[in-house]
Formats: structure tokens, C-alpha cells, sequence
């Protein structure tokens, strides 16, 4: 199985954990074929999973991020818009894109689900892609 993570690096750090979070996912699958694609942040998460989507190359690919809620309404169309574009993604090429971008509204919370415990985004975002991709061979052996 090989993956591709694409990770919105405006936040370094956050980042940093949960990419830690999804590789360690997949450490425990025994998944060590990955590649990693650094975009500058939430924003263009989507073209970048569609462009390795569409290398036929990756089984899934894991999005990665954050976005921290400010003073302007920026927040609210980079969630909105990076979701979307990560769903249509999935949805036209057929490729498990999952959607591990925090939305928050403080450092705080990103940091309590970026990494360690129960609410580690970076893990759920391997961890969805993982699922999905257990679907699409149950299906396909159905046939």
C-alpha cells in the first residue's frame, strides 16, 4: 500500500504532530511507503490531494492541517472551502482523501487534538483513509 500525506505547513508545528499522528498509524499497519507533500497551508490542500489523486500512484491520501480561527471571516471560507474541495476530490477520482485539518478556534485546542491522546486528528485522518480503503476491497471482492 503506498499513500501520499499532504500537509498545510502554515502552522509548522501543528503540523509537525500530525503528521507524527498518521505515520505512526501506519507504522502500526506495517505502512512505510509514503510520501509527503507540503502545500503552504489549508487552502490548497485540495489541488494538492487531486494532483496525487490523479498520479494513479497512491491507495489514499491523508490531508493534513490547521486552521485557527482570527478576528476576520478568512477562517470561515478556508474550512469551508478546503472541505469541500478535499471531499470532491475523493469523490472524482475515487481516491480516499481523508480530512485531517483542525478548525479551531484557539492554540489551545489545536494542540490538545494534534497529537498524544484520544483527540489526535493526525491519527483519525490515517486512520479514516485506512477504513476506507478496507471498504473498497470488500467491494471489490464482492463482485
Amino acid at each position: 500500500m503506498r499513500l501520499a500525506f499532504v500537509v498545510g505547513r502554515f502552522y509548522e508545528d501543528l503540523a509537525d504532530r500530525l503528521v507524527a499522528g498518521a505515520r505512526a498509524v501506519c507504522e502500526d499497519e506495517g505502512i512505510t511507503d509514503i510520501d509527503t507533500f507540503d502545500v503552504p497551508g489549508a487552502y490548497e490542500l485540495p489541488l494538492a490531494a487531486k494532483l496525487a489523486a490523479e498520479t494513479g500512484a497512491y491507495d489514499g491520501v491523508v490531508c493534513l492541517g490547521a486552521v485557527i480561527r482570527g478576528q476576520t471571516s478568512h477562517y470561515d471560507y478556508v474550512c469551508g472551502e478546503s472541505a469541500r474541495g478535499i471531499m470532491d476530490v475523493q469523490l472524482q477520482t475515487g481516491v480516499p482523501c481523508s480530512f485531517g485539518v483542525l478548525t479551531v478556534d484557539s492554540l489551545d485546542q489545536a494542540l490538545a487534538r494534534s497529537g498524544g491522546d484520544k483527540r489526535d486528528s493526525g491519527r483519525h485522518a490515517a486512520e479514516a483513509v485506512l477504513a476506507l480503503l478496507a471498504v473498497k476491497d470488500q467491494l471489490a471482492a464482492a463482485r
